[in-house]
């Protein structure tokens, strides 16, 4: 540290003397506190009384003995040996004043918000008094107030004082901003025309203003109203004021530590704000004295980063004032008279220096800083960092050049001087020392790609704009080719006058390998995607060959028949769902519903197989059973790997019989008086799994209005659930009286739920 001169040395010999004082006064302070503490603990062992109590009769005797409370409580300590002179009697007990807070006390520990605190103060210790209102104010970090707690006043009145800005000129903010009490037995003494702002609605009642003290600040304001005018604020009403504001300070610094109560703190954005910074920043508030005069900081917020150069946690450090924490800012020129020209003119400023010196050991800590001083509210943000920061962040700036492949460059046009970075040498190969200048660029690229450097030294030199280029160049250690690509700016003078150029190469050869590959590659997926689509589109036609989409029902052989088929959604694949209703030579009716394993041209194309293959096999009057068989066969030994499932059924018109099998499939479910129920099931596996496979046939004899429903798994089947809970769904929403099948077959469509994106088709029938 630079060695002071004989004026800052006096500056600082004051400064040392003035923190003894100060620590003096502050041990003695403690003190009188354990005398009192101990003394209050007696009078309860002797009274039997609470805390509260003990200390109102300390301060009741105190009174009454024209001794403060120290003195008295050493007396007591000390002189104390007979329970006579404390007697419980009438002569002993608490005054009324006591009493009354005592009685406040009690009552604001049941107290469940702010409202409620000022409610219990009001109605045990003011109202008895004559008060009419009291308002409770907290001091928000920007040096507002916030309205924590209020009782007596109007509601209008409390909406529009929620809160005091820091500006404004009021007794409240006097008192939390300064610790200045206000004692107005009449109202404001208004002078010119001028009517100081007020809450509540008594402009000539009496009133009372008074700070609620904080740990080593004032935590707000304490405002209490009179309708009436007073003769005048006695000394022991000003104590019992007094004493009632240090007991509601207690309670509201207690809810505030524990989350219970605080402030609407909108401002406390800001101090978000400092966690981001890159080094250490503190929010030190500015200490003023009653003509409100800056006479010290003291911190009230520490950035998450923040470090302290003598190591101390930054509980040691907040809440003190600046100059007790780094004494050498109250040097002559240093932090402390920075930020008073700060705070006055608004102005941030830099500096740089051994500034913030701390004590270690036998002598201080001064690491070499960068600080910034910034105002913000009734105070200034103070920013630092290391200066040998500066040489961590240009490693960082290196190793990031180094990862990124980027080398930066700088030519000055009026020297012809060329600085290159280390990495700038490594991307063209070059010997450390020789850079490239920017006129003799083209002599490492090859000759096709002269002309896009050209035109980038024409845009930057000639036009002195900004320019970029990509080409490519030969490296002049191996003469191997890299695909480049160049940024760069002009920077003229005051006079428009180009003097320099700067920019930046960066190796981006990796990448234009890459886009090459990407490109190849998307040429065969776009040819891919082609074959897809025409694959699509032919499955699609022969799938709306197969099941054609027409909503007119068909009536056979005393049968009213309407088929459904539901696509599925835009982007996938078609599948093998089909269905077939035809009347046969016999006039019995073939209904059959069935599903090919899989999607796309294959599945389309086994489905087109297996029904035509079904149709001619039913001219032969076999029954469903043996219809099943044979198609099974054929999947097994004429077909390629073709599975699937399906449910046959013969209609018989004469006897309004069903016989039917199914391989696989869901069963049919029956429609009978509003009420559907799923059909008995019978044996048989998939077509195509088993040649030897059997299928069981069945006979469900029908009545007229009854309606049946064949329907693959695409109509009800769920991700997340199970096929048994899909069926009982089914069968709910189909529970009802069926009059037209047309419409009966649309709300199945509409109704069922699936997840699955698959196809669906339906059957559904009803017996005339």
């Amino acid at each position: 540290m630079a060695a002071a001169s004989g004026g800052e040395y006096a500056r600082l010999s004051a400064l040392i003397t003035r923190q003894r004082r100060e620590l003096d006064k502050i041990q003695a302070e403690a003190a009188a506190r354990s005398v009192v503490d101990l003394a209050r603990g007696m009078l309860m062992e002797r009274l039997g009384c609470s805390p509260a109590e003990a200390q109102a009769q300390l301060e009741h005797l105190s009174a009454g003995s024209g001794t403060s409370v120290a003195e008295l409580a050493a007396q007591i300590t000390g002189q104390l040996t007979a329970p006579a002179p404390l007697d419980t009697g009438e002569s002993a007990s608490p005054p009324p004043d006591a009493q009354r807070i005592a009685l406040a006390e009690a009552a604001m520990e049941a107290a469940r918000d702010g409202d409620s605190l000022a409610s219990a103060v009001l109605d045990e210790a003011l109202a008895p008094a004559g008060a009419a209102a009291l308002a409770l104010w907290l001091t928000d970090p920007d040096g507002g107030l916030e309205l924590a707690g209020q009782a007596g006043f109007r509601a209008q009145d409390v909406s529009r004082w929620r809160r005091i800005h820091p500006d404004m000129d009021t007794p409240a903010q006097l008192a939390a901003s300064r610790g200045v009490p206000t004692w107005w037995p009449a109202g404001p003494a208004d002078s010119e025309g001028h009517r100081t702002p007020l809450i509540g609605d008594w402009p000539q009642g009496a009133r009372a203003v008074l700070p609620l003290p904080g740990s080593g600040t004032m935590l707000g304001a304490m405002e209490v109203c009179w309708p009436q005018p007073l003769a005048s604020f006695a000394a022991p009403d000003q104590r019992h004021l007094t004493a009632l504001a240090q007991v509601c300070a207690q309670a509201l610094g207690t809810r505030l530590a524990s989350g219970e109560l605080a402030p609407d703190h909108r401002a406390t954005w800001a101090f978000g704000l400092l966690d981001s910074v890159l080094g250490s920043a503190l929010f030190a508030r500015a200490i003023r004295d009653q003509a409100g005069q800056v006479t010290d900081f003291r911190i009230s917020y520490l950035s998450r980063g923040f470090t302290d150069s003598a190591g101390r946690s930054a509980a040691d450090v907040a809440g003190r004032p600046l100059t007790e924490v780094y004494p050498a800012v109250a040097l002559p020129g240093g932090i402390y008279d920075r930020a008073q020209q700060v705070l006055a003119t608004g102005e941030t400023q830099v500096t740089s220096g051994e500034v913030i010196a701390v004590p270690a050991g036998e002598g201080l800590v001064a690491p070499v800083l960068e600080i910034r001083i910034a105002p913000l509210y009734d105070g200034v943000v103070i920013v630092w960092r290391r200066v040998d920061e500066v040489e961590r962040l240009g490693s960082l700036l290196h190793q990031a050049q180094r990862l990124g492949r980027i080398g930066g460059w700088e030519e000055n046009l009026l020297t012809g001087d060329v600085l290159w970075t280390e990495p700038t040498f490594a991307l063209f190969g070059q010997p450390p020392g020789q850079p490239v200048p920017v006129a003799k660029l083209g002599t490492h690229v090859p000759v096709a790609d002269r002309p896009v450097v050209e035109n980038f030294r024409h845009a930057l030199l000639q036009e002195k704009r900004e320019a970029a280029a990509a080409f490519r160049i030969i490296r002049a250690d191996d003469e191997s080719v890299r695909q480049m690509r160049a940024y760069a700016e002009p920077v003229t003078d005051q006079a428009g006058m180009l003097v320099a150029v700067r920019g930046a190469y960066q190796d981006v050869s990796a990448d234009y390998h890459t886009q090459v590959a990407f490109a190849a590659t998307r040429d065969r997926l776009a040819d891919s995607e082609e074959r897809a689509a025409e694959e699509h589109r032919l499955a699609l036609r022969l799938q709306q060959a197969i099941t054609p989409r027409t909503a007119k029902p068909a009536q056979l052989a005393g049968l009213d028949v309407a088929a459904r088929y539901r696509p599925a959604g835009p982007g996938n694949l078609v599948s093998g769902d089909w269905y077939d209703t035809v009347q046969l030579p016999s006039q019995q009716v073939l209904l059959v519903v069935g599903d090919i394993a899989g999607h796309g041209i294959d599945a389309v194309t086994g489905m087109v197989a297996l029904r035509n293959c079904l149709r001619g096999l039913a001219i032969t009057g076999a029954g469903p059973g043996a219809l099943l068989g044979w198609l099974n066969s054929v999947a097994c030994h004429l077909t390629d790997g073709i599975f699937g499932t399906a449910v046959c059924g013969i209609y018989e018109p004469a006897r309004r019989t069903l016989r039917w099998a199914r391989a696989g499939h869901l069963p049919p479910v029956l429609v009978r008086d509003g009420t559907a129920r799923e059909l008995p099931l019978p044996d048989g596996v998939l077509v195509g799994a088993d040649p030897e496979a059997r299928y069981q046939e069945l006979t469900t004899e029908l009545q007229p209005g009854d309606a049946l429903v064949m329907f693959t798994d695409g109509l009800i089947e769920q991700h997340d659930g199970s096929i048994d809970d899909a069926v009982q769904s089914l069968l709910s929403i189909a529970s009802q009286p069926v009059t037209d099948i047309a419409g009966f077959a649309d709300h199945l469509m509409a109704s069922a739920r699936s997840d699955t994106s698959d196809d669906a088709c339906l059957v559904a029938v009803k017996v005339r």
